[in-house]
């Protein structure tokens, strides 16, 4: 008899786009180079108030004097107002976040338009705010230790049907390899090195 080949099973958790954000390579989930984003406010700030030490802690020793000069260059344009002005702050606007992702060895693809971020993102910069990240902390660990649990789960089933043909087999296969890169990506996202933030993570199926 032949078998028909099964899809190996696998679970929809509602907390599923969370983590998967957690997890996802950051170069998707560029906070840094949006125009809402923290490098553009400050660096608004910093020609606001004719002074570019707002924006000087997003980048490095060796791309200060860059951003000093920028930063002169554009003042000297503002003055002549209008679409000059406007020109010369989104110019300066570009040049901080190029420098910043630089900096991070991140590669610069452009200034994104805000509210794009991932909810997370609002979530951590709101515990900042609080002063404690505990609650985030904990929901995260939680949904973690879910996400292993369901795999686990289906992994296991998956092999005690292995034996039974080939179709079997390659289920069982399929969902070892689903549970192993998705702790794979927990792992990883737990060790990261600090300052590398930008760092991709390993890639899992989902």
């Amino acid at each position: 008899m032949t078998r028909t080949a099964r899809s190996p099973r696998r679970t929809v958790l509602p907390f599923a786009p969370l983590l998967l954000t957690l997890l996802l390579p950051a170069r998707l989930l560029a906070h840094c180079d949006s125009v809402g984003g923290p490098v553009a406010a400050d660096a608004r700030a910093a020609l606001a108030a004719g002074d570019p030490a707002a924006v000087l802690k997003w980048v490095g020793p060796s791309q200060e004097a860059e951003l000093r000069d920028a930063f002169t260059r554009t003042l000297a344009v503002r003055k002549a107002g209008g679409d000059a002005r406007a020109l010369a702050d989104t110019w300066f606007l570009e040049t901080a976040i190029r420098l910043h992702r630089a900096s991070e060895g991140a590669p610069y693809t452009g200034v994104k338009p805000a509210g794009g971020e991932p909810a997370f993102i609002a979530k951590v910069e709101g515990a900042l705010d609080a002063g404690s990240i505990d609650a985030f902390a904990r929901l995260v660990g939680e949904h973690a230790s879910a996400g292993v649990k369901a795999r686990f789960a289906a992994a296991l089933s998956a092999r005690r049907e292995a034996g039974r043909g080939v179709a079997e087999g390659r289920a069982w296969v399929a969902a070892y390899v689903d549970l192993m890169h998705y702790v794979e990506a927990v792992v990883a996202a737990v060790h990261a090195e600090a300052g590398h933030a930008h760092a991709p993570a390993p890639a899992h199926a989902d």
